[in-house]
């Protein structure tokens, strides 16, 4: 008896165990299949739900009292703006109720850091520096996922050229070479080496398509432009973000040439999903889905919901849509279920490959998540990566780097002990924790200066408004120093989602209260927080600015770093500044017209205003250094080329100067003649390079037909035969070497 229950034993075991080695064995669409048959169609339309969490919104919200029961019956796939491990792990629980034990998708605009906050996305562009941005998202990454969340709503990879548009901030700025090699990066940065580990995040390209290019830099307005623009210029850094393997695509609230791009077929349908062979999903973007009856594009919700799953949209975040409309539409046949499906399927895959049904809660340890929040590593990679994204846009007499001796520096302005402005637009509110980890500028100061330096304060005036009152004590304390340090600019909140602005000028009475401090013959250094391109005067007549935009939770340390000397700027604007709003949009890519402006005071019949330069005040790629560096001996191994050679470019780079540096060298071509004319230069390489004071090293590009194509009358991707004009330099005007090259046949 007790040899046949072993003989038994042993055999039901082997069973279980093949079963088990079977079911680890079954491929992706294999196990979703085996969940897909199960549902219902309202389960499935659950899938393509996303609700807002109760407590915080980043959009007009929907108030709806039974979210708890419509989760617990699977009518809901995914939640966002929920932040912390208890809270998640009680909603993945009410949803583990469902008949079909469906996990949810936690999203959250992780934009910037969780915790631990980097420069915005457009300072980050600034320094050009592609490792560090990835490990900026790598560690916000990190954070988030310890925090519960799977699904960070970035990167932004929109192209702009117009600095009124608040969410500037967001993207990486004007050029789409610059953009692409961007986007790329911070999704590999999200996503990690593959999607499961527990340290991901799935990321999502955003808006798509052509959202940057609102009309008037008016956030939501509609777009307007050729097909090949929005090949050439806007739709290259979403192809990256396919390219790199982004989890999700969130399109835009913009329509693009009269067709919203929530419901634009050849958006989603025939370029992304189709010729582009994306295989993730597409989430509205906040109620995106709904809006498009106010464009006038449908009628009502109904027709909305049938234009949106017909487009290829999969998830309707918050405008309720799909859960009121979809099936009825597929009850007056008006849509195939394999619509549906189709988008189910796309969302159940990625939980899948998230492991959230092997286990719901995997993303749920509270010990983790003290742990990555209160990484010290983390804020030492913020302050570096802060460090590189300030510009020096001025450098009088070489007024900076500040000797640490200095006996007496006066710190003024309405932003020099703010805390949470520091961390600019789209900061997460981490629950449980304060604003206290936040490295003021006064503080960052405090830190670096000797013992022997005397730091006085004066506020000023506020970032806002008219009052001049503290203008008095603010002279008084500049005369009493060796150097005055004035910290001002806009709110953090001045710029970001529904932030655009007509009037982008330092606001309030702060360049008049830099006009009184100058007169007191003080040395003046300027710091601009900011989170566009700003247009001023006075700050001209500074004796050295620095762009800091908004810089993070370690702002404080990284500008003291940067004043001081213990880091060399080396950051380069990866978007143009205009000299007045009137230049708007500027940018440095342009064509040449028939009648090109001249570079003189002539202003007749030829493109140019009569009461402006067309000349930006900083361009595209500017920025200073403490020290200098000189470019020479360009060579290239071949003036012909046929399609698939390639042509080696190489030169010396020298730092002529006292400080070690970094320099961000910069690879320009031109096609003179074109069949589609061409602009007058475009990016089309750059390399970092770092050189001790007196130190040479060689640097080499490469150009093949890749660098010289374009899209053609017909949408053709080709390369033309003919000649080229090739420019290295320190920026987009500041060309240092040059040369020719021929493609022929």
């Amino acid at each position: 008896m007790m040899k046949f229950n072993l003989i038994s034993f042993v055999l039901c075991f082997s069973i279980v165990s093949l079963n088990i080695v079977a079911a680890q064995k079954k491929t992706i669409n294999e196990k979703i299949d085996s969940v897909f048959r199960l549902m219902t169609l309202e389960e499935k339309i659950g899938q393509l739900n996303q609700y807002n969490d109760d407590w915080r919104a980043t959009g007009p919200t929907t108030v709806d009292n039974d979210k708890v029961n419509q989760i617990r019956k699977g009518q809901v796939g995914s939640l966002l703006n929920s932040l912390g491990t208890e809270r998640i792990k009680s909603w993945q629980n009410i949803a583990m109720e469902s008949r079909l034990k469906i996990p949810l998708l936690f999203g959250q605009d992780v934009v910037h850091g969780y915790k631990t906050t980097f420069p915005i996305p457009l300072a980050e562009a600034a320094s050009w520096d592609l490792e560090a941005m990835e490990l900026s998202a790598r560690i916000a990454a990190i954070e988030a996922s310890a925090a519960g969340i799977n699904w960070t709503f970035a990167p932004m990879v929109d192209i702009t050229r117009d600095p009124r548009w608040g969410r500037v901030m967001e993207g990486a700025g004007e050029d789409t070479y610059l953009g692409s090699k961007i986007a790329y990066t911070r999704i590999k940065g999200f996503q990690g080496k593959k999607l499961g580990e527990l340290n991901s995040l799935m990321a999502c390209a955003k808006h798509f398509a052509a959202y940057g290019a609102a009309i008037g830099g008016r956030d939501y307005n509609s777009v307007d432009m050729s097909d090949r623009m929005l090949w050439e210029t806007y739709l290259p850094p979403f192809k990256t973000a396919v390219d790199a393997g982004v989890a999700t695509f969130m399109n835009a609230f913009n329509d693009i040439n009269g067709v919203p791009a929530t419901g634009n077929k050849y958006l989603q349908r025939d370029i992304l999903k189709g010729k582009w062979a994306f295989k993730g999903f597409v989430v509205s973007d906040w109620g995106s889905i709904g809006e498009m009856v106010n464009h006038g594009n449908v009628k009502n919700d109904y027709e909305a919901a049938l234009s949106a799953i017909t487009a290829g949209s999969d998830m309707d975040m918050e405008s309720r849509n799909y859960k009121n409309n979809l099936a009825k539409l597929v009850k007056d046949k008006k849509i195939p279920i394999a619509l549906i499906d189709d988008a189910v399927k796309r969302i159940l895959k990625k939980k899948f490959e998230l492991g959230l049904f092997d286990d719901p809660f995997r993303y749920c340890n509270a010990e983790r998540e003290q742990a990555a929040l209160n990484n010290p590593d983390h804020p030492k990679v913020a302050r570096a990566i802060a460090a590189k994204s300030i510009v020096l846009l001025k450098n009088q007499d070489q007024l900076l780097p500040l000797s640490k001796n200095t006996k007496t520096i006066a710190f003024i302005g309405p932003l020099v002990k703010s805390l949470r402005q520091n961390k600019g637009f789209w900061d997460v509110d981490v629950p449980g924790v304060d604003s206290n980890f936040i490295v003021s500028q006064w503080e960052g100061l405090q830190n670096k200066i000797s013992g022997n330096t005397t730091l006085l304060y004066a506020k000023g005036c506020d970032i806002e408004g008219n009052n001049t009152e503290g203008f008095t004590e603010a002279v008084e304390i500049a005369k009493q120093s060796d150097v005055v340090i004035l910290s001002i600019g806009e709110r953090r909140d001045m710029s970001g989602e529904a932030k655009s602005r007509s009037n982008i000028n330092i606001p309030g009475v702060q360049e008049d209260l830099l006009k009184v401090l100058l007169a007191t013959g003080k040395p003046v250094v300027v710091l601009i927080n900011a989170g566009r391109p700003l247009v001023f005067t006075t700050v001209n007549d500074a004796h050295a600015i620095l762009y800091t935009w908004w810089l993070g939770s370690e702002a404080g340390n990284a500008i003291a770093d940067v004043l001081f000397g213990d880091y060399n700027p080396s950051a380069k604007l990866p978007i143009t500044f205009p000299l007045s709003v009137g230049q708007i949009p500027i940018y440095y890519n342009h064509f040449n017209t028939g009648r090109p402006a001249k570079n003189d005071n002539n202003h007749n019949y030829n493109s140019s205003y009569t009461d402006l330069s067309i000349y930006p005040k900083y361009e595209f790629g500017f920025g200073l250094s403490y020290t200098t560096f000189e470019y020479s001996d360009i060579h290239l191994s071949k003036k012909k080329m046929k399609i698939n050679e390639k042509i080696e470019v190489s030169l010396t780079i020298a730092n002529t100067g006292k400080y070690n540096g970094e320099e961000i060298v910069q690879l320009y071509i031109r096609d003179k003649v074109g069949s589609i004319i061409r602009p007058v230069k475009e990016l089309k390489d750059f390399t970092k390079i770092k050189l001790n004071a007196g130190e040479s090293k060689p640097i080499k590009f490469y150009i093949d037909k890749e660098k010289i194509s374009f899209y053609n009358q017909k949408l053709q991707w080709q390369a033309e035969p003919g000649e080229f004009e090739l420019m290295i330099g320190a920026s987009s005007s500041d060309i240092r070497l040059r040369g020719e090259f021929e493609l022929i046949r």
